[in-house]
């Protein structure tokens, strides 16, 4: 192929734009949301969880099919997906965030 050709000239920024947004865009979207299931998985009774809409609470349950009974004050406890956490905090105090 000779690089004078229209359909080269055409196709090499193209190609080299998706690796750009591959790199930039995509792939960093994958991790992000491969550590937040992570997070979501290693949930334990006991651990502290921040949810997306602000509620701070204890695990007091978890269920299978994607929910947590947390409690929120004393013998007031509310259903929650897993999906909305953003934050869990163990019972040992480590920190593990949706971001990294």
């Amino acid at each position: 192929m000779n690089l004078n050709d229209p359909l080269v000239s055409t196709l090499v920024p193209l190609v080299l734009l998706f690796g750009i947004f591959y790199f930039l865009l995509i792939r960093p979207q994958q991790q992000r949301v491969k550590t937040h299931q992570q997070m979501v998985d290693a949930v334990r009774r006991g651990d502290t969880v921040v949810t997306a809409g602000g509620l701070i609470g204890k695990v007091a349950k978890v269920k299978d099919d994607g929910e947590l009974m947390v409690e929120i004050a004393d013998n007031v406890q509310v259903r929650v997906l897993k999906s909305t956490l953003t934050e869990v905090r163990s019972k040992s105090g480590d920190k593990t965030d949706g971001t990294t």
